[in-house]
């Protein structure tokens, strides 16, 4: 596992964030398409959905049941927040290709006095935090080292105003503590929510629990990925929870009580991007099996983005297929609730025949990475022409070459020089184990996609932990 990965700076210069470990893995080769594609890709369940639906049925009032759900290393540092707070969660066997369901028994009292890891996952240092204000004691978070660049200043101070106590020395990131008080007294608290809808998210989640629930009123420039918004209040709705957006920027959560569920995940269909889009890259097809027809997953705006590149898609039942010629478009797209697709959306366009500006994703700079100034650096060193926007990225067409992708530990950093490579012979990725924070499936899913069989590796190489030491499954 790579900890504490350079981080792109402005026009690509390399920040560090630390060292890598000495044992890291050697490069990904990336394989090339070995002609037409026609691939039918299973996915397991939506991280951001698992996610959400873990704190729910941790603060609920009885047990409940997650099928399908992710196994991912974003979901394992959840599962061990939540296990550290109180929270009984256990593995329940099933012959589901993906791991079993999990069955969550909530805690008659929430209680700190521990600490949380959050890795790189933002829904950890932004769903948990709330919840551990609902605790008994202290709880400390913090995370791998580009976590604490990621903003958290906003959420913070929200959960002050609403009556938490909480120390980060005026930081405003990580490492910070709360501490609980056993209850929250909750009620209305203006936020600036422009880098990141999580801050959203994270306060409606448990806002049931507040003795006044919340009344979030968002103050600043646009709400960057609103469908993650709605996500969250269908979820709340789903058990029972008065959840309303009375005016746009404003959201309400009336305190009460959160029904338990026995519900099965939704596959990821923001993991399906790269899948999806090596259709176009390659020519042919490839499906994706149990599409809900409808769904409040970001990745679904794929079924009306890709053919701006020159896709074909079809929705068949509850098969998606997406269908090139193995010519790829320039476009010009301003996606500001998709910030999530971005990556592969400018990998695309790294490909594509002519010009493309991709806009409304400068939030993306504070995700795992500052993905826009990743982008464009690695695009580059391909041989590219990319170059930073205000808000998003532009792209020349240009003879791109093999060498280092540089994925900053990210995973869709990763995905989209695997997408790449797809095209260009001679890309290997440097982290590939990367993608293990929401897909650990993703290398051997991309070789069968390809039918091609995933090399070896040596006694030199062993299999990396898919949910990245030190931070295992614990028990799952």
């Amino acid at each position: 596992m790579l900890v504490g990965k350079m981080n792109p700076g402005k026009d690509g210069d390399e920040v560090r964030g630390g060292e890598t470990a000495d044992d890291a893995p050697p490069p990904w080769d990336a394989p090339t398409a070995p002609g037409r594609l026609d691939a039918r890709v299973p996915l397991p369940g939506s991280k951001s959905l698992t996610g959400r639906e873990l704190v729910l049925a941790a603060l609920a009032d009885e047990v409940g049941r997650l099928r399908a759900p992710l196994h991912s290393r974003d979901t394992a540092l959840m599962i061990d927040a939540l296990r550290n707070l109180g929270t009984e969660i256990t593995e329940i066997p099933t012959d589901q290709p993906f791991g079993d369901d999990l069955r969550i028994r909530p805690a008659d009292e929430l209680t700190g006095s521990t600490s949380i890891a959050c890795g790189l996952a933002g829904t950890v240092m932004r769903f948990v935090p709330p919840v551990a204000a609902l605790a008994l004691g202290p709880t400390a978070f913090d995370g791998d080292t580009y976590a604490r660049k990621r903003p958290m200043r906003a959420i913070l101070e929200a959960l002050r105003v609403l009556g938490a106590d909480i120390s980060d020395e005026g930081r405003g990131v990580l490492p910070f503590t709360v501490h609980g008080s056993g209850g929250l007294r909750g009620g209305r608290v203006e936020l600036d929510a422009s880098l990141s809808s999580q801050f959203v998210s994270g306060l409606l989640l448990s806002a049931p629990r507040f003795v006044e629930g919340v009344h979030l009123v968002h103050v600043g420039d646009r709400v960057p990925s609103l469908p993650h918004i709605e996500m969250t209040l269908a979820a709340l709705r789903a058990r029972g929870v008065d959840a309303t957006s009375p005016a746009p920027n404003e959201w309400r959560v009336a305190p009460g009580p959160i029904g338990a569920r026995d519900l099965i995940i939704e596959p990821d269909l923001s993991n399906a991007a790269p899948f999806l889009a090596a259709a176009l890259v390659a020519g042919g097809r490839v499906s994706v099996p149990h599409w809900p027809a409808d769904t409040t997953q970001v990745g679904d705006h794929l079924r009306a983005l890709l053919p701006e590149f020159g896709a074909d898609v079809a929705l068949t039942g509850d098969v998606l297929t997406v269908s090139g010629d193995g010519a790829v478009r320039g476009v010009r797209l301003h996606v500001p609730e998709a910030g999530e697709l971005a990556p592969t959306l400018v990998g695309l366009a790294a490909l594509a025949e002519s010009p493309s500006e991709i806009t409304g994703i400068g939030h993306i700079r504070h995700h795992e990475t500052d993905r826009i100034a990743g982008l464009v650096a690695e695009i580059n060193r391909l041989g590219g022409r990319a170059r930073e926007l205000d808000d998003g990225i532009a792209i020349e067409p240009a003879e791109l070459r093999g060498d280092l992708w540089r994925s900053y530990a990210d995973h869709r950093m990763a995905t989209t020089g695997a997408l790449i490579g797809l095209r260009v012979p001679g890309v290997t990725v440097d982290d590939i184990e990367s993608t293990s924070k929401t897909l650990p499936q993703f290398s051997e899913l991309w070789h069968r996609m390809l039918g091609v069989d995933e090399p070896a590796r040596t006694d030199a190489e062993p299999s990396p932990d898919p949910f990245g030491s030190p931070f295992s499954m614990l028990g799952l």
